[in-house]
């Protein structure tokens, strides 16, 4: 077996529908699909049904079960060489594995990720949001296809490891924000070598509205800060960029009251750079209203992510209060 592809979920029947389909038609034969449901009930069993045929698939059901958790238990009941994590709200290419095993033919890693892309089935909306996450404009393309700042860090909606390295480092350590970067950063403190490979992409659908968006956006923006607690040096300057921009927003309006040719100036330079948001998405996309959309998404994604990295450098780095972020509820929507 060379490739055991684990799918946490809590639920959700269309997208775990979706993303079987998808790889029930995949040009490959050697793999397995493992389902980890953390869902109460069995909402799950007529899609697994449905595929129980059509696949080598293991369903595993704990209620409840938390994301890293759900992870780690696909991994322990896991038979492939290597272990591929998506998120359920993907869609996998048909020639998925045959990338990755042409690129693992070549190359000696350890692990190894891809990035995502948006269907062109995507609404408008999803395309947008997966614009403001993939720009260089936005999140300095490190979720698309330029690699890391500094070292490649997987992602876990789609990366592989060795299933023996996975064992080694003990899996996800129980985070339930920011846990694949963790994983990733104590991957390369043990020595292990990881990269990325910018033709295994996958459609990722994220989220379906602007305001779960802004919700997932903050989470992670906490998340950032928490790794920094964690391992002292996750925070490089890119991350600073969305806190700098709400400081710069609040600073801009603030300029209002005392100044109204810098006010005049400031509005300037935001339209200046949504105007490049616009211009690209749009031309990436090839239309205008995902253009538009693009201006929104953004906007959200980069004051709930600063927002959030704000509101964690204040309690857990000057005040050194709280916990690791929880994810509460985004499984479940």
């Amino acid at each position: 077996m060379d490739y055991s592809i684990i799918i946490p979920t809590f639920g959700r029947p269309d997208e775990v529908s979706t993303i079987l389909k998808s790889l029930s038609e995949l040009n490959y034969t050697s793999y397995e699909v493992l389902i980890v449901d953390g869902s109460p009930d069995k909402v799950l069993h007529p899609v697994i049904d449905e595929f129980k045929n059509k696949l080598e698939l293991v369903y595993l059901h704990e209620p409840l079960l938390g994301i890293s958790d759900s992870r780690n238990l696909g991994a322990e009941n896991a038979k492939g060489e290597y272990l591929i994590f998506f998120d359920s709200d993907c869609i996998i290419p048909s020639d998925y594995l045959n990338k990755v095993s042409s690129f693992l033919e070549k190359n000696k890693v350890d692990g190894f990720g891809g990035p995502d892309a948006a269907h062109e089935s995507f609404s408008p909306m999803l395309k947008a949001i997966n614009y403001a996450m993939t720009s260089f404009l936005t999140t300095g393309g490190i979720r698309g296809k330029k690699k890391h700042v500094g070292k490649f860090q997987l992602r876990g909606f789609n990366m592989g490891i060795k299933a023996e390295v996975f064992k080694t480092v003990n899996g996800y350590s129980g985070l339930h924000v920011s846990e694949d970067i963790d994983l990733s950063i104590r991957l390369h403190k043990a020595g292990y070598v990881t990269e990325l490979i910018p033709d295994a992409y996958v459609y990722h659908k994220r989220k379906s509205n602007f305001y779960k968006f802004y919700k997932q956006m903050f989470l992670y923006g906490k998340g950032r800060i928490d790794l920094q607690v964690r391992h002292g040096d996750a925070l490089k300057l890119v991350h600073l960029f969305p806190s700098l921009f709400v400081l710069y927003l609040l600073f801009g309006i603030a300029l209002s009251f005392f100044s109204p040719i810098l006010f005049l100036l400031f509005i300037l330079s935001f339209g200046l750079y949504f105007t490049l948001v616009l211009i690209t998405s749009t031309i990436i996309n090839k239309s205008l209203y995902v253009g538009i959309l693009s201006i929104f998404s953004s906007f959200i994604c980069l004051t709930a992510y600063g927002l959030g990295m704000i509101r964690n450098i204040f309690t857990r780095l000057i005040l050194k209060k709280g916990s690791d972020s929880l994810r509460y509820d985004i499984l479940k929507e």
